[in-house]
């Protein structure tokens, strides 16, 4: 089955999703006129409804203007082809005509593309019937890379916009090896050698 490339919009979100540990559902909500660009943020609607701000590093603001082209205002990210009749007016791209990329077919398209990856030692002709990497996978692992790396308790409260500690501790969970440079970088003796 030949699959439709969806290259630029595949890498911006998986990048978008990745950067700013943001849940998939507001990032596949993002309209063009809700970016800041030169702040590398963009402003989303939260869960409950409040207005909260989502920040991204240097990959996702190198993908933005590929992604956008030139439209001003719209949804983001795209379907490749126009909506169709009844789809609603805030989902549509006044300028393209095309509709609001949803969510199951931006994990259909991510995990079609992550089958390789997620199965590394899998011969290309069987990877068909192998399941790729979920959009949440990005969020858990952005969380977790940051823990990993020394990120503050309040900082990934922040960044995860949790409402607490205890619903961040699924994501955040720092490996044996973090634990262990944790302990070695504050480990009084070391500091006193060095």
């Amino acid at each position: 089955m030949a699959m439709k490339d969806y290259s630029d919009e595949f890498k911006a979100d998986a990048v978008a999703l990745y950067e700013s540990a943001a849940r998939a559902d507001e990032v596949l909500c993002l309209n063009v006129d809700d970016l800041y660009p030169q702040d590398k943020r963009g402003r989303i609607t939260a869960k409950g409804g409040a207005t909260e701000w989502i920040h991204w590093q240097s990959g996702t603001a190198q993908l933005l203007p590929r992604l956008i082209a030139r439209r001003t205002r719209g949804p983001m990210f795209l379907t490749d082809r126009k909506a169709p009749a009844g789809t609603p007016t805030l989902d549509v791209c006044p300028e393209t005509g095309r509709a609001r990329l949803s969510h199951r077919r931006a994990e259909e398209i991510f995990e079609e593309n992550t089958r390789l990856l997620a199965n590394p030692l899998t011969s290309p002709d069987a990877i068909e019937d192998l399941d790729g990497w979920t959009l949440h996978r990005l969020r858990h692992s952005a969380l977790t890379h940051d823990a990993e790396g020394g990120t503050s308790t309040p900082m990934l409260l922040a960044r995860s916009r949790h409402a607490s500690v205890r619903s961040l501790e699924r994501y955040a969970r720092p490996g044996v090896d973090a634990v262990a440079r944790h302990v070695a970088q504050r480990d009084p003796a070391a500091r006193r050698r060095g």
